[in-house]
């Protein structure tokens, strides 16, 4: 994208505050910049075809004789109509899925069919099952960029399985508000207006056609962002009408659980159900062969309520960012008039006594559950096999660590890779004493501090805060995670006060590392510099690296003096090059040069590599560093 994280976000806000204040001119700014990228591309094709056909007429019509450039000028402008409607041409593949047929799942169907026609939405030409957890509308437009659209409704197994029969219905509703008629036509042509840009521009950049690019390129640099940036804004509240469509169907208690069941299931699979299924590669040579009837059994089990109000804190204390369109939960049940109570985690974690499967697959669930746990471990089985060979390498390892530390004490590393691998073979209550051994040797050891911190909450010891502080001084890369922890645990337990503090904290955390991000991405001429001071064997390694670069005549290494976070160093590698006389792309091959080295290069900090050669007044700062001159290639006599 053209914008800048930063300035995304402020734009964002400025047009939420435009769109909430004034909504129908708000959506005929959308309307115009959707319209205006057709106009663009329908002016680009007519005014390509008007000179060709003026040429051509020219040719037929006249009695002077036209020459060889007359000739040229009509094969460029028609290979330039065809390229542009080559690149023009997007191609949508369908969607994956097991597609479903009436006669097999009726009252699926028939519940589409209701719904459909209370939200006036269209017909759906497929409905799909897949693997995920998940449902969608998927709107494939045959034509490209002029339509002709075929409607998928997607629908995973897993959240069948996962939700009663009335809360799927409001996640049908939801899916289907997007294209419904009564609601969301014009947010849905917008949707697709986005996809198709998108689609366009990586048409276009991979065609590696100029002519098509050059026409476009400029244009596309700046309408896509910017018309991503006002639609975003349009889908996110396209959320909002999308619940208040599922509210229309299923009520609103039945919509605000239905929100906040899919937040905790979708946690329990992932963190509980999967890693209990992958936790068997301990034991087992194979894949299990019948992972979707475990799954089934397990949430028809109900989730232990422990689980089922962590993961159910850790959701509402999300807060909604601009790196997706949908909204936090909290906000959406905020939109809906709703407010969670203690009975919302006993309603989450409940046994389910008839999933929405079971109601609208009927006897056909069986088949597809074992089609799909057949499809899985045939995926599967190969890295399965390899990670089995591997654990097996680990566990002779731990066992060996285990020996020894009943006969004397471990190293540091020993003492580390031992908890590790005891954490990743046998869970968290086991890591939990080696944790500590491993502290009693560094109190201040960033990942056993983080590790034994958040283990600590799971079980209810507010003493884990302490841990989570601890790694955070050590590692400012998990500063703003390692805070949400401490915040969701602190929401928990009603100490609001004391979480907003650590809510405080993580936004400061986050604007440090934005400016951090920003001290690092550039150099100027009133940056400070210093000595790198790395040991001759590092040096020595670089100059090794930089010697298979023939073109390298000169390489400079400092270190920029930077004020946010100056505990993780700031390398800067500069260098001068030749060009043989016949390169007259240097930028391109100063951008391949500068990506080579960062992909080479390895220095304990951040490296920022640039070319010296249109930068000299940065040499002449760097030669009054003391060993700044890192390497010199050898002039061939």
């Amino acid at each position: 994208m053209a914008f800048d994280q930063q300035r995304f976000d402020r734009l964002i806000q400025r047009l939420e505050a435009f769109a909430s204040q004034q909504p129908p001119i708000y959506r005929l700014h959308v309307a115009f910049l959707a319209v205006l990228g057709y106009a663009y591309i329908l002016l680009i094709i007519a005014v390509t075809m008007t000179l060709l056909a003026g040429i051509v007429w020219l040719m037929l019509t006249t009695k002077s004789s036209f020459g060889t450039a007359a000739v040229k000028a009509v094969i460029f402008l028609l290979a330039i109509a065809i390229i542009l409607l080559r690149s023009l041409w997007v191609s949508f593949p369908p969607p994956t899925g097991l597609a479903l047929r009436r006669k097999d799942v009726a009252s699926l169907f028939c519940l589409v069919d209701d719904i459909s026609s209370k939200l006036q939405a269209p017909k759906f030409h497929h409905i799909l099952l897949t693997t995920d957890f998940n449902a969608s509308v998927v709107q494939r437009p045959r034509l490209g960029l002029f339509g002709w659209y075929q409607n998928y409704l997607i629908v995973g197994l897993p959240l069948m399985l996962a939700l009663p029969p009335e809360q799927f219905r409001a996640v049908l509703a939801h899916e289907m508000g997007h294209i419904s008629g009564n609601h969301s036509r014009f947010s849905a042509w917008i949707y697709r207006q986005r996809i198709t840009w998108y689609r366009i521009e990586e048409g276009l950049g991979k065609g590696g056609n100029e002519s098509s690019w050059f026409m476009f390129n400029r244009f596309l640099e700046w309408y896509i962002p910017f018309f991503y940036a006002y639609s975003f804004v349009l889908a996110r509240l396209n959320e909002y009408e999308a619940d208040r469509c599922a509210v229309e169907i299923a009520g609103v208690e039945n919509s605000a659980k239905t929100l906040m069941n899919v937040k905790v299931k979708a946690r329990f699979l992932e963190n509980y159900f999967w890693s209990d299924i992958y936790q068997q590669v301990q034991t087992e040579v194979e894949p299990p062969k019948t992972s979707y009837t475990a799954m089934q059994t397990a949430l028809n089990q109900g989730i232990p309520l422990k689980e089922a109000s962590i993961y159910l804190a850790q959701a509402l204390a999300e807060k909604t960012d601009n790196a997706d369109t949908h909204p936090c939960l909290t906000d959406r049940l905020k939109a809906l008039g709703f407010t969670p109570g203690v009975q919302e985690e006993l309603s989450v974690s409940a046994p389910i006594r008839l999933s929405a499967a079971q109601e609208y697959l009927g006897t056909s669930l069986e088949k597809f559950r074992d089609e799909f746990s057949q499809a899985w471990c045939e995926k599967i089985a190969t890295p399965w096999r390899q990670k089995y060979a591997d654990v097996q390498k680990s566990l002779a390892i731990l066992d060996k660590l285990n020996a020894k530390a009943e006969r004397q004490q471990l190293s540091l590393g020993e003492a580390t890779t031992r908890a590790l691998l005891t954490f990743e073979l046998e869970g968290e209550e086991a890591v939990v004493p080696l944790l500590r051994e491993v502290i009693n040797l560094d109190k201040n050891h960033a990942s056993a501090n983080y590790l034994l911190g958040q283990i600590l909450l799971k079980q209810e010891d507010a003493s884990g805060i302490e841990h989570i502080e601890r790694a955070i001084a050590q590692d400012i890369d998990i500063g703003i995670d390692g805070y949400q922890i401490i915040f969701s645990f602190l929401k928990k337990h009603g100490q609001n006060d004391r979480a907003e503090l650590y809510q405080e904290r993580a936004e400061k955390h986050y604007d440090l590392i934005i400016r951090g991000q920003e001290e690092r991405s550039s150099l100027k001429a009133s940056d400070n510099f210093k000595s790198h001071n790395l040991s001759n064997a590092e040096i020595n390694k670089l100059h090794q690296q930089l010697s298979r670069y023939p073109h390298i005549t000169t390489a400079y290494l400092v270190q920029k003096v930077v004020q946010y976070f100056p505990e993780k160093p700031l390398y800067v590698l500069a260098v001068m090059r030749k060009f043989s006389f016949w390169e007259n792309n240097h930028d391109a091959d100063n951008a391949q040069l500068v990506d080579a080295l960062l992909k080479e290069v390895e220095l304990p900090g951040g490296v920022f590599c640039f070319v010296l050669n249109n930068n000299l007044n940065f040499e002449k700062t760097f030669k009054q560093i003391p060993a700044a001159a890192i390497y010199q290639q050898k002039i061939k006599k």
